[in-house]
């Protein structure tokens, strides 16, 4: 899986749990709370992204996350260490 996958199913569910968002206006650079998640929201994002993606990340990895990029970025080394998925 490409890190560019990756991005798209991080912005698709984005767009499926916040209102008014829609993948074409999603900036990666940016942060979730950009587009008006709140942290319940965030939450749902990244399980959800995990789910779709097989892979478990710890919460304390993701605590420093500044933006999509960079949850993205967190994704791929799981994906990259667990090629089975």
């Amino acid at each position: 899986m490409t890190r560019f996958e990756v991005i798209e199913i991080i912005k698709g569910i984005i767009e499926d749990n916040l209102d008014d968002v829609n993948v074409e206006s999603i900036d990666p650079r940016k942060s979730m709370k950009d587009y008006g998640a709140n942290s319940l929201d965030m939450i749902e994002v990244v399980s959800c992204s995990m789910r779709e993606l097989s892979i478990k990340v710890p919460r304390a990895e993701l605590a420093e996350i500044q933006n999509i990029d960079g949850l993205a970025d967190k994704f791929m080394e799981y994906i990259e260490h667990n090629p089975k998925r």
